[in-house]
């Protein structure tokens, strides 16, 4: 692992722990060129995926980026951290036992969907905005009315949300 501060290529691992996650392994590294310290986390990878974008593009799958974008429809609401990296870790799973190496943006979407509607539904309604590419006011009017009332129906029937 090459050191972050000094760019050196070879940095010692002083201490590994499973992390808080239980799906990942958290290692402290010092670099011997420069003392510099830092952590690193271990994930098991089933299979290398890409993903073939709108435009027919392929690119690897970035676990990051998909972090990120759930991040942000998360984005001053209430969820830790810990059910955040729970809810990627199940995106993850599901795309990897899939059985495809080639998955399109857009089972990557509803998958997240699916997720975020079962933790948050204002994040539901945030990603979905920038998923289905709302233009106007009406689009959200519409997904409101047909999408969360749905999702609604859906949670109530599994005890998940109080009928008010």
């Amino acid at each position: 692992m090459r050191c972050p501060f000094c760019g050196f290529a070879d940095t010692q691992v002083k201490d590994s722990r499973p992390a808080e996650d239980g799906v990942s392994i958290r290692r402290r590294r010092q670099c011997p060129a420069c003392g510099g310290r830092f952590t690193t986390f271990e994930r098991v990878q089933l299979r290398e995926l890409k993903v073939i974008k709108r435009d027919g593009t392929r690119e690897l799958f970035d676990r990051d980026k998909l972090h990120r974008s759930v991040a942000i429809a998360l984005r001053k609401r209430e969820v830790p951290e810990e059910r955040i990296e729970h809810l990627i870790s199940g995106i993850v799973r599901r795309l990897e036992t899939s059985g495809e190496t080639e998955i399109s943006t857009s089972t990557v979407g509803q998958f997240v969907l699916d997720a975020l509607g079962e933790t948050d539904p204002v994040a539901f309604v945030r990603y979905a905005s920038v998923y289905r590419d709302f233009r106007e006011a009406e689009d959200f009017n519409r997904f409101v009315d047909d999408e969360l009332g749905a999702l609604k129906e859906s949670l109530k029937r599994r005890g998940n949300v109080r009928d008010d």
